[in-house]
């Protein structure tokens, strides 16, 4: 038996990426480490594109530790703390943990900065205002 998604669809044709894409992000989401997205109102501009700010709470990382890139069309998050082994712990409570973060970005969209600001990472997007295309295809004809 055949399974059957949403872009098996003959009417949604070169989707099988954005399928692969969707279905990698959904095995490794663990939840760590949490986060928020909103949408930032703009500074009075009319016509100002959409912004969207992703927040993380990365607590205990430094930005050395951190490493924030674009693939393709994903925005990646990445954190390695690393162990010093320095410390003398009687207790150890809080891990170093290592963790990957990735969000998939709609075509247009791009990051703006990234900024880490008491244990909170944001990462700030942009998303230009669509433009709308039309193509004229000319229909050649043969006999």
């Amino acid at each position: 038996m055949t399974r059957m998604t949403p872009f098996t669809s003959p009417l949604l044709l070169g989707f099988d990426a954005m399928e692969k894409t969707l279905e990698r992000i959904a095995k490794g989401n663990d939840g760590y480490p949490p986060y928020n997205i909103e949408r930032l109102r703009p500074d009075g501009e009319s016509g100002a594109p959409e912004r969207l700010r992703i927040t993380l709470a990365v607590a205990g990382f430094s930005d050395e530790e951190l490493d924030v890139t674009t693939e393709e069309n994903q925005l990646v998050i990445r954190g390695r703390q690393i162990d010093s082994g320095e410390r003398d712990y009687l207790y150890r409570g809080i891990a170093a943990r290592q963790f990957q973060r990735t969000f998939v970005l709609a075509d247009g969209m791009r990051v703006q900065g990234a900024e880490l600001k008491n244990g909170l990472l944001a990462v700030d997007l942009v998303r230009p205002e669509p433009q709308r295309m039309v193509k004229k295809i000319n229909i050649s004809v043969s006999d």
